[in-house]
């Protein structure tokens, strides 16, 4: 992949990734609309198996010339990648609110530097460690609104989010020279035929699915998760990594509007107390490229 230049169409990529958020929060719409016609692995191991064959597809000459090992290494990360989405998929499933589940979701963001410091000595910056106990105390809150508990849904959701914190520092170290987009296509692959013969012997599969089923998998496949992904390694590829980061923060955001206005959600005050503190730590984590960000506009 070529080395990226960060002054290379700046407010395109801005807008692209503006995009790709929005694309993944209207994903957490279409996936809980498609999880009232079909169990969860099923779901999603359907998506991703068909996105990522179509990915596939944009990344053959790519594909063709990476080693054995490039394939071992893409498809190894794959099985985390499959660990991280069906927890993800399966909190979804017992979710009772998106904007809420959206945020704690988020909180991947957080941990990758701490992970990164478990596993490979990395020195976090300053503002993780400011940033954690926020976290916390945001995550404490939305756990006093299920009336001191946590949920299974919030469960599943933060495990999701601590396993996506190792698949990106897995990804970043792993496999950081495989181009992104045959090293998605992989992944895709991989987590869609995981997940579908793991839904084999645990999950009952429908006889016919509706219409209106039908409708949201393919709204979930072709645009949550091909144009998403396509248009995310695009926008990657014009600007830097950490800049990236800042904008892909808002995909919380998104859902959480996206999910008042299409279920009618709403948010107590300790739901929104915490969701502002887990966003505020997002900030915090994130202030240096966020405040590059201001100044360069």
């Amino acid at each position: 992949m070529p080395p990226i230049d960060p002054t290379r169409s700046p407010l395109r990529a801005d807008l692209l990734l503006l995009l790709v958020t929005m694309l993944a929060a209207a994903g957490w719409i279409f996936s809980k609309e498609a999880l009232a016609g079909m169990p969860p692995l099923l779901f999603i191991g359907t998506r991703f198996l068909i996105a990522g064959g179509i990915l596939a597809l944009f990344a053959l000459a790519a594909l063709r010339r990476l080693s054995l090992a490039d394939w071992r290494r893409a498809a190894g990360v794959g099985l985390i990648f499959s660990a991280a989405i069906s927890l993800w998929v399966l909190g979804l499933h017992h979710s009772r609110h998106l904007g809420e589940s959206a945020f704690i979701n988020s909180l991947g963001i957080l941990l990758v530097p701490v992970v990164a410091r478990l596993l490979f000595g990395d020195r976090p910056p300053r503002t993780t460690w400011i940033a954690l106990p926020v976290a916390l105390v945001g995550f404490m809150l939305l756990s006093l609104n299920a009336g001191f508990r946590i949920e299974p849904g919030q469960w599943l959701i933060a495990g999701s989010a601590l396993v996506f914190s190792v698949l990106i520092n897995a990804n970043s170290r792993v496999v950081r020279r495989v181009p992104a987009l045959p090293l998605t296509a992989i992944q895709l692959v991989v987590v869609g035929l995981v997940l579908t013969l793991a839904s084999l012997p645990v999950e009952p599969w429908p006889s016919r699915l509706s219409a209106a089923t039908l409708g949201w998998v393919a709204a979930s496949i072709l645009f949550a998760s091909t144009l998403r992904f396509f248009l995310q390694v695009h926008a990657q590829g014009l600007t830097t990594p950490s800049h990236a980061a800042v904008i892909l923060m808002l995909e919380a955001v998104w859902t959480a509007l996206m999910a008042a206005w299409w279920f009618g959600e709403t948010m107590t005050l300790l739901q929104l107390l915490g969701c502002s503190l887990i966003f505020a730590a997002l900030l915090i984590n994130r202030w240096y490229w966020v405040r590059r960000l201001f100044k360069r506009r």
